[in-house]
């Protein structure tokens, strides 16, 4: 990479390949994304997602400069207080919810499915089709599960649980017709001025319409109260209801969120065994805890729910 060191300062990455530098300017700064694996998703496609936001008048990192031989963008820079360091103090958190709940309906308008990146060729939105849904879920038993169980009961555990979901996925009631972040949770989701900015948009699908509510209530990343999860989502139901069956929009939820918390385990298990990042496992209890408070009062999941008592017992979920 040839950038001038000189003016960049390393800052906190996320759970991706990437690395992000802020650049000294003389007015301002600016952001420097690296991403020498996974290119094309993290320039391109980062850059595709954020010109459709834009447009739509959400608020996302626009590119200011691209040496994609050399594999960086520059971006603008969206400061350093996300949304998530302001709900840790646990002041007026239902309020800012309410403003995350009015971005997210925003988000939800979006009509776009292909735009032009900055290399002038259209990227096309995938849809986040059950096959995809499934191969996500799937990370579980390909990392969390060999860790924790032996050979022969992982085996039978795996046939069991790819049973379960493909069960599940055929439950989803909900078309894929709407704009999907698919990472929607505080931590990406910055203050600027007086307006909240999105980040990490390159994995953005069409999809349900329940996944980026559940992705946001069922955050592993901030502990909510029962009370907080129950407000935000009745907000969200409240802006929508002449838009949505409420039973379908609850049953996708409940099905989107245990799975998306099982594809988390997994991830954040893969990060710890494959990359050495094992700040990721302190966040596993939290996440079994999201899944078992969706699996507990549902008999949808009861399968579900009978395979992993069988197999995860309370200490191991509360492992980190």
């Amino acid at each position: 990479m040839i950038l001038d060191k000189k003016i960049l300062k390393k800052i906190k990455g996320d759970a991706s390949f990437r690395i992000f530098y802020r650049k000294k300017n003389k007015k301002r700064t600016s952001i420097i994304v690296y991403a020498k694996k996974e290119k094309k998703k993290n320039l391109l496609i980062y850059d595709a997602i954020n010109k459709i936001l834009n447009k739509n008048s959400i608020k996302a990192p626009r590119i200011l400069s691209n040496n994609y031989n050399q594999n960086y963008i520059e971006i603008e820079d969206f400061g350093k207080i996300s949304i998530y360091s302001i709900l840790k103090r646990k002041k007026k958190q239902f309020q800012i919810f309410k403003k995350i709940i009015f971005l997210l309906k925003n988000i939800q308008k979006i009509k776009e499915k292909k735009i032009k990146h900055f290399e002038k060729k259209n990227y096309i939105l995938p849809i986040y089709s059950k096959k995809l849904l499934f191969n996500e879920a799937k990370l579980f038993m390909e990392w969390y599960v060999p860790k924790n169980l032996s050979k022969k009961k992982a085996f039978v555990f795996n046939k069991k649980l790819s049973s379960e979901i493909k069960y599940l996925l055929s439950q989803l009631k909900l078309k894929n017709d709407t704009f999907v972040h698919r990472d929607f949770h505080v931590s990406n989701l910055m203050k600027v001025k007086k307006k909240i900015g999105i980040l990490d948009s390159q994995d953005a699908v069409i999809g349900n319409k329940a996944y980026d509510l559940a992705s946001l209530i069922d955050d592993v990343r901030l502990r909510t109260s029962k009370k907080i999860k129950n407000s935000v989502y009745d907000l969200y139901i409240d802006l929508n209801k002449n838009k949505i069956n409420k039973n379908y929009f609850k049953n996708d939820f409940e099905i989107l969120s245990v799975l998306r918390n099982l594809k988390i385990i997994g991830i954040f298990t893969r990060l710890a065994i494959r990359d050495n990042k094992k700040k990721y496992l302190k966040m596993i209890p939290l996440a079994w805890e999201l899944i078992e408070t969706r699996i507990n009062n549902n008999i949808i999941f009861y399968n579900l729910k009978k395979n992993l008592d069988n197999n995860f017992s309370t200490k191991c979920r509360m492992k980190k």
